[in-house]
């Protein structure tokens, strides 16, 4: 792809989304307070209670679909919040376009038209793709040849009604903007609308602190904390990138602002209600412990994750993320968090994460105010749930890793078709993410990439003379998958793939 130039703005323009690039990047770097007006309607009809936002205010729709109020001077966009039983708007790339910039002046006025979706939407899917950072054109070329028709194909393997939306959750490029026009063909590849979320390596650097550092990715892609409506289920996205105003340094962080806007947001939403929340950072992850820590690295999590607790509590809460370039689930202060392995893998070195996790993306299927999930290896079926090693200090050591693992799992094995109960979890190295990244000069590509210490490995001991190695795991749901490792007479593994 060589379009370095953005143009695919244009299409916002044609679209009535955006007014000129000129206004719209005016209102995003700051402006006037602005008496905010407009209407939503659906197929020409007023809709009513339909919320509206500037990321500051939370307004109602009325009887007339009508709505008024003044947005703040901090404010660069209004936005509706799209609720059930609607489509999602998309621009011709396949982007979310839910927002309208506003204009640094007295007055505004906004339409917004949605289109009814003609059919039920309580039984919906998404896709969280975490990390692409694309740096440069080989990165780009993986992603666009690789990683984006998987998704396209595993959703294209769902009914053909099947309705689907995709995140982008971070981190979509790697400090080259440039790249974005990649990953914006990426995401429209898929065929469904995406919506972003901004990382740390989304920011402009050297334009001073954290109110500035956000400009590019809201020209772009608009608002960078908003919300939305599928079925039962209410999303919102976040901001919890807090730039420090030198070179790269941020911490994890929402600001009081995003918070406030966040208890006005839920206050419409039912209380024990399906909340999905999508942020870059995790909340929290114990990945401290695992590497002997005392206590987590700044950046790694969000600090003021206490305050986000208090305004989920009411909630049945899932948070999604990244950042971290490993998979763990966490389960912390009544909130279920999934902190997603990378669609770049290892920042495009090999085809795994550093803790062994395969390069993909989280599925999650959602049924009225039911959440399933699985992940998806690129280039592997979606059965793909563990990959077998035999130890090669103690080849008599099988090592299941077992990436999607939360408590609610269960992981057996048998030898030669003879059941040997559970097998140990265990905190420590994936052997193929060792073999492929640890040593001197490795990996070739980007040699900082090291193995990470991760607790969703599992072992157990065969006896000598064992040919055939079965590994059963059976997730939270009740899904079995099932993994085969036959040992070769010099204690050599050949891995089987037994997709069941």
């Amino acid at each position: 792809m060589h379009r370095r130039n953005f143009l695919y703005l244009t299409s916002l323009l044609g679209a009535g989304m955006l007014t000129g690039a000129n206004k719209a990047y005016s209102a995003i770097v700051g402006g006037k307070a602005t008496k905010v007006s407009g209407k939503v309607t659906g197929k020409g009809k007023a809709l009513k209670d339909v919320v509206v936002s500037d990321g500051f205010s939370v307004v109602k729709t009325d009887s007339k679909g009508r709505f008024e109020f003044t947005a703040s001077e901090k404010a660069g966009f209004v936005f509706v919040s799209v609720p059930a039983g609607y489509h999602i708007p998309v621009s011709k790339e396949g982007l979310a376009a839910y927002y309208q910039p506003l204009e640094p002046k007295d007055a505004q006025s906004f339409n917004f038209e949605l289109a009814p979706l003609g059919k039920d939407d309580n039984e919906h899917n998404f896709i969280i793709w975490a990390d692409p950072q694309i740096k440069n054109e080989q990165d780009a070329q993986q992603l666009l040849t690789e990683s984006a028709p998987d998704t396209k194909a595993l959703i294209q393997s769902y009914p053909k009604d099947t309705l689907w939306h995709g995140v982008g959750c971070g981190d979509l490029s790697w400090d080259e903007y440039d790249m974005y026009d990649d990953y914006i063909a990426a995401a429209g590849m898929t065929g469904v609308p995406f919506f972003q979320v901004i990382g740390n390596h989304d920011q402009d650097y050297r334009l001073g602190g954290d109110e500035t550092s956000d400009r590019t990715f809201k020209k772009l892609f608009g608002p960078t904390y908003y919300s939305f409506n599928r079925g039962k289920a209410h999303y919102v996205v976040l901001d919890n990138v807090y730039y420090l105003g030198k070179e790269r340094e941020y911490k994890g962080m929402i600001t009081d602002e995003q918070l406030a806007w966040l208890a006005k947001d839920l206050a419409n939403v039912k209380p024990g209600s399906l909340v999905i929340l999508c942020m870059h950072i995790p909340a929290y992850t114990e990945a401290w412990k695992r590497r002997g820590y005392e206590a987590p690295n700044i950046g790694s999590v969000t600090d003021n994750r206490d305050q986000l607790y208090a305004l989920l509590k009411n909630f049945k809460a899932h948070i999604m993320t990244g950042h971290t370039h490993f998979n763990e689930n966490v389960q912390h202060e009544g909130v279920y968090e999934h902190i997603h392995g990378t669609v770049c893998g290892a920042w495009w070195t090999g085809s795994i994460c550093e803790d062994g996790t395969p390069s993909g993306y989280g599925v999650y299927e959602v049924k009225g105010d039911e959440l399933k999930w699985y992940y998806k290896g690129v280039g592997k079926p979606k059965e793909y749930q563990v990959a077998l090693y035999q130890d090669e200090i103690d080849p008599a050591n099988i090592i299941a890793n077992v990436w999607n693992y939360d408590p609610q799992w269960k992981v057996e094995f048998a030898a030669d078709g003879k059941t040997l109960g559970s097998m140990t979890r265990f905190n420590g190295f994936d052997p193929l993410a060792v073999k492929l990244y640890k040593g001197p000069g490795m990996p070739v590509k980007r040699k900082f990439v090291e193995p990470n210490a991760t607790d969703h490995l599992f072992k157990g001991a065969v006896p000598l003379n064992t040919k055939l190695v079965t590994v059963t795991a059976t997730d939270r749901f009740g899904a079995v998958y099932t993994q085969t490792l036959e040992l070769g007479a010099q204690g050599q593994a050949a891995e089987k793939i037994n997709n069941l």
